[in-house]
């Protein structure tokens, strides 16, 4: 059943303070392009101004969805879902054998899996995925005959499938959440989602490049430090409570919330370094300038968003 969105005047004023926060940052950036003298400084100081620019892109696409309304939004997500599956499989190459089981995962089950998010049908929505695209996936790989390394090759395609298309759907399903005294501002919820866990990436990234010395897992993600890791978690959990007002979260909650998800999403993080590293790669794709692909940009997010759905719709509707 499809349910009524709306953008409110909180959600206006929440994008209103990510644009003046890029404001901000790109003239902070541009001084201190400036005013750097040292080689090392200078490739930092390029490197976030190349981040900031991208931020801008990024931040106009999905302000531009959420204006548009819920279609849009479910769009949005459906497009970057199907792009990171690309990057995905692309870096963990599949037979072709594969290809005819990757047609379907591509054009049928992603467009239905988002089109369950559009009208709301939670029931079909939650086992799908994990039921029904789990069982035929091997069953149309077993049917093209090849049986050359078929239980990795199923493997990659159904655990690409889960992290990019499954989990990520969770984001825009935020937006049907029906929560008592807080009808029609999932939009709320979703910039809430989106924002905390990006800007924890970007906390973390700070933290990591100003004060970071210990490593945490070198050999998986080598800028990943202890001191990123807490300073960015602390901030972003900060930045979450402050937030409460446009959620209907109290100010404890809101942080609870926010440090479940900033968790999950340094998990993210380290999990997909994880696969790239074991490609020999440094980043899935180069759709975004300073970013990588769209896998390097959302990994936080697949593994943030289904708990952040399931954590507020157990608790709050």
């Amino acid at each position: 059943m499809n349910q009524q969105f709306n953008i409110s005047n909180t959600t206006l004023w929440l994008l209103g303070g990510i644009i003046a926060i890029l404001v901000i940052s790109s003239i902070t950036g541009f001084i201190l392009s400036r005013v750097s003298t040292s080689e090392g400084s200078r490739k930092t100081i390029d490197n976030l101004n190349s981040r900031i620019r991208s931020w801008w892109v990024m931040v106009a696409v999905f302000s531009a969805a959420m204006i548009i309304g819920k279609g849009g939004s479910v769009l949005l997500f459906a497009f970057t879902s199907f792009w990171a599956f690309r990057e995905f499989i692309t870096l963990t190459p599949t037979h072709r054998g594969d290809h005819r089981t990757l047609f379907w995962v591509f054009f049928v089950i992603t467009p239905i899996q988002y089109y369950l998010v559009y009208i709301n049908w939670y029931g079909l929505f939650c086992i799908m995925i994990p039921v029904y695209a789990f069982l035929f996936v091997p069953i149309r790989n077993a049917l093209a005959g090849d049986c050359e390394r078929f239980l990795e090759r199923t493997a990659k395609i159904q655990w690409g499938l889960m992290i990019c298309v499954y989990c990520v759907s969770h984001a825009p399903m935020v937006l049907t959440l029906n929560i008592p005294g807080f009808k029609n501002q999932g939009a709320n919820l979703l910039f809430f989602l989106v924002t905390v866990t990006q800007l924890s990436d970007v906390f973390q990234y700070v933290f990591g490049k100003t004060l970071g010395k210990h490593k945490i897992a070198p050999n998986v993600s080598p800028n990943k430090t202890w001191e990123g890791f807490i300073g960015g978690i602390l901030t972003a959990t900060l930045l979450g409570a402050g937030l409460w007002w446009a959620t209907p979260f109290s100010p404890w909650q809101a942080a609870g919330m926010a440090l479940a998800i900033t968790l999950l999403g340094f998990a993210g993080g380290l999990t997909m370094s994880a696969i790239k590293r074991d490609r020999g790669v440094k980043d899935y794709g180069k759709l975004i300038a300073g970013h990588g692909g769209v896998m390097d940009r959302i990994d936080s997010i697949c593994f943030a968003a289904p708990v952040f759905f399931h954590l507020t719709r157990f608790f709050f509707t």
